[in-house]
């Protein structure tokens, strides 16, 4: 058996290994390295796969995050909501614009932003939302984007962890993750559903004016060479990942295929366990299982670890500690108990394995030595 790893990075690269170094060959032999034009195609690819108007490349995808922002033209002390249990950014950013972080809490069974703590965390200072669709699948977007717009607030995506997932409407209406709200954020990290060979992110959106503000922002505030309309940034995608991305998006559905077939062995193999609670998978959304993640009860968390690593299983948990308790925000003024349910789930919340290379031997393995864990 192949050795089990939690992303196959390697694995992934020697399937298509010919089509990415003549990509990367065909970068060396120009010579531009910085803004040439695999860049721009891959804007252009990404928009037309999405069904959106526009795609801003930038370096990556925190710079995504407060570079739209930056395009909003806040002041100091408006707030952005964002949930609780998610990855540092989204908090990270605002407050560095001086903006006001807003935490709530999120649904114990799909991990997202809980929609009625939204509504609560509502005030005269709220200019933007952030929902995060967390491990693949969409926020309830259909029932964000009426409360956003009775309020006048943004709504920016943060489709990192969902690239490629379907949201579907009550009316049948399908869009993809990322075309819904104003704009949307993704990261291009190596681990990503759709990742580049180092870091890098991009910006969505169908309004062209908007697109070229963010454009502007990532290019030190220029939207003519030495003239700066703006204060902006050095965020750019280097031309190299362009070229690798180019050639990794042709096989994003079928990378998400895998993903939803080790899923179903998942699924499968371990919803009968006792104290095991297999991911919730929303009616509204595709999941594109970004990361595949269970929940525990009554069952020490180490110990099942320990117990996988011994046999060569990596696992991880995402995320040990959620943000209003992180010392970073302290600040904020939140206490523990504020927020219970992110607070259990980082308590209780174990990764799996989950990449595109994963086979059914290994697939196996992995399932009985939970089975064996859970049942001796």
């Amino acid at each position: 058996m192949n050795k089990i790893s939690m992303v196959d990075l390697h694995g992934q690269y020697l399937r298509i290994k010919t089509e990415i170094d003549q990509s990367i060959q065909r970068v060396l032999d120009s010579a531009v390295f910085v803004k040439g034009a695999e860049v721009k195609d891959f804007e252009g690819e990404l928009a037309a796969y999405l069904g959106a108007k526009h795609v801003v490349a930038c370096a990556n995808g925190t710079d995504a995050l407060q570079i739209c922002l930056m395009a909003l033209g806040l002041k100091p002390g408006d707030e952005v909501i964002t949930p609780n249990f998610t990855f540092i950014s989204t908090v990270e950013v605002s407050a560095l614009l001086g903006l006001k972080p807003v935490l709530v809490d999120v649904e114990p069974g799909t991990f997202n932003i809980d929609v009625q703590a939204l509504q609560k965390a509502i005030t005269p200072r709220t200019k933007v939302i952030i929902p995060v669709h967390l491990f693949g699948q969409c926020a309830n977007m259909e029932e964000i984007m009426p409360i956003a717009e009775a309020n006048n607030i943004v709504v920016i995506e943060d489709v990192a962890q969902a690239l490629s997932a379907d949201y579907t409407f009550s009316s049948g209406r399908k869009t993809k993750a990322g075309t819904i709200g104003r704009m949307a954020c993704t990261s291009f990290f190596p681990s990503k559903n759709l990742g580049c060979f180092g870091d890098g992110g991009a910006m969505i959106t169908n309004d062209a004016e908007l697109a070229g503000t963010l454009a502007a922002i990532t290019h030190h505030g220029m939207r003519k060479r030495y003239y700066y309309d703006l204060t902006g940034v050095n965020s750019r995608l280097d031309t190299m990942q362009a070229a690798i991305l180019r050639v990794k998006l042709k096989y994003l559905d079928e990378y998400s295929r895998s993903r939803r077939l080790a899923a179903d062995w998942y699924d499968k193999n371990l919803r009968d366990l006792p104290d095991i609670t297999i991911p919730e998978r929303s009616p509204f959304s595709t999941h594109v299982f970004h990361q595949y993640t269970l929940k525990l009860t009554n069952i020490d968390r180490e110990a099942l670890m320990k117990h996988l690593e011994d046999r060569g299983i990596p696992t991880m948990v995402y995320y040990p500690f959620p943000l209003h308790i992180q010392q970073a925000f302290r600040y904020l003024g939140y206490r523990e108990g504020d927020f219970p349910v992110s607070e259990k789930l980082c308590r209780s919340v174990l990764s799996l394995p989950m990449h595109t290379e994963m086979d059914e031997e290994q697939l196996k393995y992995i399932t009985d030595s939970i089975v064996e864990f859970v049942t001796r």
